[in-house]
């Protein structure tokens, strides 16, 4: 038996009996870890406030050899984007928590996943623009899988994308500047979309409500990011209908 104390972001809770919680938990340190958290349904449980979604917390667990559940000791609740006094950030909470949950392996430790969550909560909580940091999100998890293709410069002719635009090809995983485009498809990136991703991947998310955000811009990005989501994952997130659904 090992006890672990950790930093770590609250990804889902599922129902375990009549009083306890099964918890989904990124730690900054060990990866994902599947918990249970005993008495967490009853009104006064120690677990009280720390459990919504997308939070982050300090946790304390013990593991047992041979059992794929952790016992949760407790969770210490140290900021939740909840805070915001947007009403859109609940939906866009869960949606970032399927997406690290969907992504993250169980158990392989991946302490760059855990900055991002705590960034965004961060940004979210101090009232950032959600959308933006939305974008961001989604970019920098698409990053960090290395499955998001670079937009610094075309890669056939290497003109930089920010002068003309691209296109984008989610099962190529390339960007072409608008003049390489003989075949007229695929997905197009604005010079507005890629000023955003390029102030994106050098500041941190609190500070995006600086950068240039068009209405194209929000559009184009939305529609290429799930597509790239959608085609690694090959499914559709359901807290993404949520957010069609709400933001329609």
């Amino acid at each position: 038996m090992s006890l672990y104390t950790s930093d770590a972001l609250i990804l889902r809770t599922y129902k375990l009996g009549e009083a306890d919680r099964i918890v989904v938990f990124l730690t900054s340190d060990r990866g994902k870890r599947r918990g249970v958290a005993k008495g967490a349904r009853r009104t006064r449980s120690r677990f009280s406030g720390g459990l919504e979604v997308f939070t982050q917390a300090r946790v304390s667990y013990v593991e047992r050899e041979n059992r794929d559940l952790v016992r949760l000791n407790y969770v210490e609740p140290v900021l939740s984007p909840l805070i915001s006094k947007n009403a859109d950030v609940l939906g866009y909470a869960g949606y970032f928590s399927e997406l690290v949950d969907e992504w993250v392996l169980e158990g392989d430790p991946n302490e760059r996943m855990y900055r991002l969550g705590a960034a965004v909560i961060s940004a979210l909580a101090t009232g950032a623009s959600v959308k933006r940091v939305a974008r961001y999100f989604e970019y920098w998890l698409l990053r960090l899988q290395g499955v998001y293709p670079s937009v610094l410069s075309c890669q056939n002719c290497g003109l930089e994308l920010n002068s003309c635009g691209a296109r984008v090809s989610p099962r190529e995983g390339i960007c072409i500047c608008t003049k390489c485009d003989d075949e007229q498809d695929g997905y197009r990136l604005s010079p507005d979309s890629i000023d955003f991703l390029l102030a994106a991947s050098s500041m941190p998310p609190d500070q995006l409500d600086n950068v240039s955000f068009t209405s194209v811009a929000a559009r184009e990005l939305m529609t290429v990011h799930r597509l790239l989501i959608n085609e690694n994952l090959s499914k559709e997130l359901k807290s993404a209908r949520v957010l069609n659904e709400m933001n329609a």
